[in-house]
């Protein structure tokens, strides 16, 4: 008996799983629909095709009805929607977009990727607002870049600061145009912590985009050509970009009585069914289990849309597969900068009340004696018992998405951060170290594990001093022109061994110096003479470049 199979949306999700359903079974009859009129386009290359990085707009579509039609041989619809599912007879209601026309259609295994859709506040005036946009597909794309191209604007307004705000901010403003970026929050980029933030905020600055955060909007005037902040200030744009984030496309979901989660997303079980066994959802529109937390999930990104897409396939065809839930890697540009992370930040940590320890590293893209080489800003979280790795975060011009794919990968292998010294990376002077800034992410924290050497983070040093603590800088004089912590004392790692009388037993020394290395050092030295010492982690570049963005409030 031949198999019939519905797949409700395109993209990532059900285009993926189209061509794969078909892989595995020539027979079945597979029925695709689509409420727009592309099936399959590369979404997070929207931005670079407004901003011009992508020259032409088919390199977006990456496959055509009629080119995926015949490959596979699918019975693709688009423009067509599916408004209604029938459980009890499993049939879908479907509604052609051009014709108002509506029919049934069977099914014997139905796949939702129905997406998610962009957020929209209930800001007063934005009903008016005629050069407000949102970017999710090929059809907002084409507003945009013809708003762009006939209106001429000076100037944008990029209301939200994650990721396709942030790339969006940053290829308008590769157009010429004068950009502001509002958030809510007090950093940008929400899957970083703040002091990792804080440089992504300073290149924004560094570009000349405005940046406001901890604000939001109150009200659009003059239909959107004025924008009051909730704090009273006042913003005048040509044009605004709405980026506040997505939720999950579930109304034909919930009011087919599948179960929906508190985050509002499809709840799935591990082969990617849905409270109806016949009926399989992925992407967007569904709660993943996060890979370190346990805690359900949304993680609205293409790769893991990928990959249910083609479980799901397999589940319907009879292969048993399980999904084990997605870690959230992902990665940025933010211009001539990379930001990538992967596992739980800090925030989320806490949230869920997980013990955790940090390091912070800034060693170079490679050998410091090749020429070309840049800092990357890397920074680990861990358990502080076993060393299980729980997060990571990377920023700097180069090597920055191949260190996070490797701690990705050691994350998904079970591997620990006493693993990662043993790692076995390729090395060559235009391209490494010797000890990768992975293998030593590793050593780092694994001194504090094996070796109980104490730490403590940026935002523990002005307090430290403020309640009278001893900070100790052991860097030498001239590197203290480049920036200092105030009330700090000054002994060059050099001369510690000669002048440890003139420093107390009766209390901690807190020790810092440029990215927390020669700490460690000075750390053992007063360790091993009865001292009681704690180093700064991450040193004076981890410290300045988070409380240097707090200055430019």
């Amino acid at each position: 008996m031949t198999k019939k199979v519905i797949i409700v949306g395109g993209v990532a999700g059900g285009a993926t799983a189209a061509g794969r359903l078909r892989r595995l079974d020539e027979k079945s009859h597979i029925i695709m629909f689509e409420r727009g009129e592309h099936v399959s386009f590369a979404n997070c290359g929207l931005p670079y095709y407004i901003g011009g990085a992508i020259s032409k707009r088919e390199k977006l579509l990456v496959q055509t009805v009629e080119a995926m039609s015949k490959k596979y041989r699918l019975d693709i619809r688009n423009l067509s929607e599916v408004v209604k599912i029938n459980r009890d007879a499993k049939t879908v209601l479907v509604k052609n977009i051009k014709t108002g026309e509506q029919y049934e259609e069977s099914y014997d295994d139905l796949l939702l990727s129905p997406g998610a859709k962009p957020v929209v506040p209930p800001i007063a005036g934005i009903a008016e607002a005629e050069q407000l946009f949102t970017l999710r597909n090929i059809p907002d794309t084409d507003r945009i870049k013809a708003f762009i191209t006939e209106k001429q604007p000076k100037s944008a307004v990029v209301i939200g600061g994650g990721f396709i705000g942030v790339e969006m901010a940053e290829n308008l403003k590769e157009l010429g145009l004068d950009v502001t970026l509002v958030e809510m929050a007090n950093q940008v980029l929400a899957p970083l912590d703040y002091e990792m933030a804080a440089i992504i905020r300073q290149k924004l600055s560094h570009h000349g985009i405005k940046v406001i955060l901890e604000d939001g909007v109150q009200e659009l005037q003059e239909n959107g050509r004025q924008i009051i902040l909730k704090s009273g200030g006042k913003l005048a744009a040509d044009m605004i970009v709405l980026s506040i984030g997505v939720k999950p496309e579930n109304k034909l979901a919930e009011d087919s009585g599948l179960t929906i989660g508190e985050r509002g997303g499809i709840v799935v079980n591990q082969y990617l069914q849905t409270s109806d066994p016949s009926i399989y959802a992925v992407g967007d529109a569904i709660e993943v289990t996060d890979c370190v937390s346990g805690k359900p999930a949304l993680i609205p990104l293409a790769g893991p849309a990928n990959r249910q897409a083609r479980i799901a396939a397999d589940n319907i065809s009879g292969r048993k597969k399980t999904y084990a839930g997605t870690l959230g890697t992902a990665v940025v540009k933010i211009f001539d900068y990379t930001a990538a992370s992967t596992g739980n930040n800090e925030k989320t940590l806490r949230r869920y009340g997980m013990d955790y320890r940090t390091v912070h590293l800034h060693p170079g893209s490679h050998a410091g004696y090749y020429p070309g080489a840049t800092p990357i800003h890397l920074k680990l979280l861990f358990t502080p018992d076993e060393g299980k790795i729980l997060g990571a975060q990377a920023i700097g011009k180069s090597g920055v998405e191949k260190r996070i794919d490797v701690i990705a990968t050691a994350m998904k292998g079970g591997l620990t951060v006493f693993d990662l010294t043993n790692l076995e990376l390729s090395y060559a002077p235009p391209y490494s170290s010797a000890k990768d800034p992975v293998n030593m992410a590793g050593y780092v924290a694994a001194n504090i594990i094996e070796d109980g050497i104490k730490t403590i983070q940026w935002h523990e040093v002005d307090e430290v001093i403020q309640s009278g603590g001893l900070m100790l800088d052991v860097r030498e004089p001239h590197e203290q022109q480049g920036g200092m912590i105030e009330n700090t004392r000054n002994i060059p790692l050099g001369q510690l061994r000669e002048r440890l009388d003139e420093l107390p037993k009766s209390e901690p020394i807190y020790i810092h110096c440029q990215v927390g290395l020669r700490g460690y050092l000075a750390v053992r030295i007063l360790l091993d003479n009865g001292f009681d010492a704690v180093n700064v982690d991450g040193g004076w570049v981890t410290y300045s470049l988070a409380t240097s963005a707090q200055l430019i409030k």
